[in-house]
């Protein structure tokens, strides 16, 4: 039977490398879009403009779709690392995944798979591994974000449980080429870049390209379990091992490396930098927090029941660079 692949957030960073993905093998893709929002026009891919927010403008990417099984990658999202918990956040994230599982249901979609976040997972101490869990809760993780992907994941989980056949991954840090919406990690690559980050963090965290996520996503979608959770993470990086392997790629300068205490105290006088720049802010305290947290996840499941082999981060690096200078905003005058 034809398939059909409805893919929200279709323009952001993991959103628009599935569409790569599932376009290269070609499989015929619906991706969802805001109006601000611009998407690539590739054959056997329609862009819908929709909010996941008003659950009305979503039915168009469920309608006329004749015999075709749907399936459903659920990627929109926002990312939020300010630590606080916004309405708009909240409404995006929880009540537009809401949304989405109310919809799936009503066109009886073939499978749902919701991208979830490694934050939705309690940290338990600083040496434990952390693996999948079969519950969550907001008060359980730390920062706004953590706390809405945790219970957006917990009303996808109760939807399996019952009606609904879906599946879950947790990505780690995302990075990686084909980035058009202002991924954080993907912009403290071009600060560096472009000689404009003036320091480095003591700290780190793990680090997954997003084209493994994408594959990942895939694999989940095919052979994951309905109603389990899947971790696709990499290892721990250090920041300044980034940035040194970035060095190494396309050269720069050695930057001094804050301890984490000095960059807290730091973090206002960073964030007004940046602003004067026009630029979001890296360094908060909750990213700060982020860098010094647990993130020992371990991605043997997916590893064990998908096939999931995440790269070497040196790679990726390599590969965002020649994209960043190739293709990427305004190409030619980034870097």
């Amino acid at each position: 039977m034809a398939k059909l692949f409805i893919v929200t957030g279709a323009c952001g960073h993991l959103g628009s490398t599935l569409v790569r993905l599932l376009h290269s093998r070609g499989e015929r893709v619906r991706g969802l879009m805001l109006p601000t929002e611009g998407a690539i026009a590739v054959e056997n891919v329609e862009y819908f403009v929709g909010d996941v927010r008003d659950k009305e403008s979503l039915r168009p990417l469920f309608e006329s779709a004749g015999d075709a099984e749907l399936y459903v990658l659920h990627t929109a999202g926002i990312v939020d690392i300010s630590g606080e918990l916004s309405s708009t956040l909240y409404d995006v994230n929880v009540n537009g995944t809401r949304n989405l599982v109310e919809l799936c249901r009503q066109y009886r979609v073939k499978r749902l798979l919701y991208v979830s976040s490694v934050h939705a997972i309690p940290e338990k101490d600083s040496v434990s591994v952390l693996q999948e869990v079969d519950q969550f809760s907001a008060d359980r993780v730390v920062g706004g974000y953590a706390k809405t992907k945790a219970e957006a994941t917990q009303a996808v989980l109760e939807a399996a449980r019952t009606d609904l056949n879906a599946v879950v991954v947790h990505p780690s840090g995302i990075l990686g080429p084909f980035d058009g919406s202002g991924n954080h990690m993907v912009q403290l690559v071009v600060s560096y870049l472009r000689g404009k980050l003036p320091a480095c963090v003591k700290g780190g965290y793990d680090f997954v390209d997003v084209r493994d996520v994408a594959l990942g996503c895939l694999l989940a979608l095919e052979r994951g379990r309905r109603g389990e959770c899947y971790i696709l993470s990499n290892r721990h990086y250090e920041i300044r091992e980034l940035l040194d392997m970035l060095r190494q790629i396309a050269g720069g300068r050695r930057l001094p490396v804050l301890p984490l205490w000095m960059a807290r105290a730091a973090s206002p006088l960073l964030q007004y930098m940046a602003r004067r720049r026009r630029e979001r802010p890296l360094f908060t305290r909750y990213s700060l927090y982020t860098l010094s947290s647990n993130d020992r996840f371990s991605h043997d499941k997916a590893t064990c029941e998908l096939g999931y082999r995440p790269r070497d981060l040196f790679q990726t690096l390599r590969d965002t660079v020649a994209w960043l200078r190739e293709k990427g905003p305004r190409a030619g005058k980034l870097l």
